[in-house]
């Protein structure tokens, strides 16, 4: 779960971690009040969507004109800037061509930039340990230096019974090139954003960039934070702050009925039980020279019920113009499976090919209930036959 710039420094400035003092808005008239309320003389007036790369990026209404990050120098220009952004889509280059919606903004004071840093926070599944990453080129996308200079890349690995300690702040400092009371002011906002990151259960903590301002503080100036989904339920402060908007409405309506579904840009839908057959099966699907419509994973013991809203999740997208059920069932019963197809099919008046292959548990039950149930269903052998006919089908009916 992801939450917006304005929420990520609300967390973290609860454990510590510096950030500039700013405020939500969602009218110009609110953003003026916000100006007003944190003197001047300079502001920065930020859109708040779920993507990086805000300040780049430009309106689709406006293409050539300002990005969705601007530094103002008076009230006047707030409001003026807050109207420009609000109910106006940005697009960025996370954003897609089709952009986001702006519904927020967030007013923040002026900051005396003098140097720009990079401090992350992710699980290295390597090491099976919280990372700090960290690097002297701030505002650019670490992966972008990680690939041109990664020389320029501090990596430290936390020991998990240990915790921070001083050598590990040190090492981050110093490669910082940080000296005298920055030390010890970078040493206090790792250890909060390490805390932070361990007690809420965080995915990722990003601070892009973390600056130095001209008096030698350390200050966040942007800050994005990511939740594991599943450590939800120990934080309900926290899934309180879920922007629905934000979200791919069929990714929402999977989520109420435990599926893990991601939309993609192909043609050809799949369902499958388990994540890594899941990928096996996009996989070939576009070996045989079809695109996969989206990912989706209806878990090892999924009901009728689960299966049938599954199908009417793939139908939902415009796009999908043939199907590919591939199922192995172990703990998945393929009757279940089946059944849950049938009673789907029959419910969305299936008008796309649709392919199944069926291996496991209950299978001959399962391929009764589908050779019996009236409905034009392609049975496949095995995955490779699965794909060559569905890719074959859409082809056919294209």
């Amino acid at each position: 779960m992801n939450i917006h710039e304005y929420q990520a420094k609300g967390l973290l400035k609860k454990y510590g971690v510096a950030v500039p003092r700013g405020g939500v808005a969602y009218t110009p008239q609110e953003a003026e009040t916000v100006a007003r309320e944190l003197g001047g003389p300079v502001w920065v007036v930020k859109s708040q969507i779920h993507a990086g790369g805000r300040g780049a990026g430009r309106f689709k209404d406006n293409p050539e004109g300002k990005g969705g990050v601007r530094v103002v120098k008076s009230i006047e220009e707030v409001g003026k800037n807050a109207g420009e952004m609000l109910g106006h889509v940005l697009v960025t280059k996370q954003t897609g061509p089709e952009g986001k919606e702006v519904k927020r903004i967030y007013v923040e004071e002026g900051a005396d930039i003098k140097r720009e840093l990079y401090l992350g926070l992710l699980t290295d599944r390597a090491t099976g340990r919280v990372t700090i990453i960290a690097s002297t080129e701030g505002g650019m996308e670490i992966e972008e230096v990680a690939a041109k200079h990664p020389e320029k890349i501090i990596k430290v690995s936390i020991d998990p019974v240990t915790g921070v300690q001083g050598y590990h702040t040190r090492k981050v400092a110093f490669g910082l090139g940080l000296e005298g009371k920055q030390v010890s002011a970078a040493a206090k906002f790792i250890v909060a954003a390490y805390q932070a990151f361990v007690d809420l259960d965080c995915a990722i903590v990003e601070i892009n960039p973390l600056i130095v301002t001209g008096a030698g503080d350390i200050l966040a100036l942007d800050a994005k934070m990511s939740f594991d989904d599943n450590a939800l339920f120990r934080h309900k402060d926290v899934e309180e702050l879920r922007d629905e908007a934000e979200e791919d409405p069929a990714e929402i309506e999977a989520a109420k009925h435990s599926l893990n579904y991601v939309k993609l840009d192909g043609n050809i839908g799949c369902m499958v039980n388990g994540a890594g057959l899941a990928m096996a099966t996009m996989d070939i699907i576009k070996l045989y020279g079809g695109e996969p419509a989206n990912f989706l994973d209806v878990g090892g013991g999924a009901t009728k019920e689960r299966v049938t809203a599954a199908f009417k999740l793939i139908l939902s997208d415009p796009n999908v113009e043939g199907i590919l059920v591939n199922i192995f069932g172990g703990i998945m019963r393929c009757d279940v499976i089946a059944e849950g197809v049938v009673a789907a099919a029959r419910e969305v008046h299936l008008h796309v090919p649709l392919v199944v292959r069926l291996e496991g548990t209950n299978v001959e039950l399962g391929k009764k209930i589908l050779s019996e149930s009236g409905l034009p269903i392609l049975s496949a052998d095995n995955l490779a036959d699965a794909a060559e006919k569905v890719v074959k089908a859409v082809k056919e009916a294209a």
